[in-house]
């Protein structure tokens, strides 16, 4: 699995977790706070969310299948984008995971 894959996923990771944050807060300002300008603030960022979130989506599944994840490791990590904060935690973890992956496969590639 090239590194650009964990890379790309990484970046649309971070993304989709700062745009949820930023429409969190943004809900709490409209709904509890009911300050004004929070309404177009709250739908700028959701519909970049969602649409964000669509190539989180497209990636995530691509970093899933090129590790040949099963299917419910794959569901998670798809999911992760709808809970705010969580795809910090995931992206972290599968970095890790993924980095040792790859440093254990290069010496091996790099003897044969």
């Amino acid at each position: 699995m090239k590194r650009s894959v964990l890379t790309r996923y990484r970046v649309m990771a971070y993304v989709t977790g700062v745009l949820l944050i930023a429409l969190c807060l943004g809900m709490i300002a409209k709904y509890a706070l009911e300050l004004d300008g929070a309404a177009d603030f709250t739908r700028v960022v959701s519909i970049a969310h969602g649409w964000l979130y669509v190539i989180y989506l497209v990636l995530a599944f691509d970093l899933g299948s090129k590790a040949k994840w099963p299917v419910k490791k794959q569901l998670w990590v798809l999911l992760a984008g709808t809970v705010p904060t969580a795809a910090f935690f995931v992206e972290r973890k599968i970095s890790r995971e993924l980095d040792a992956k790859t440093a254990d496969a290069a010496p091996a590639a790099a003897g044969a």
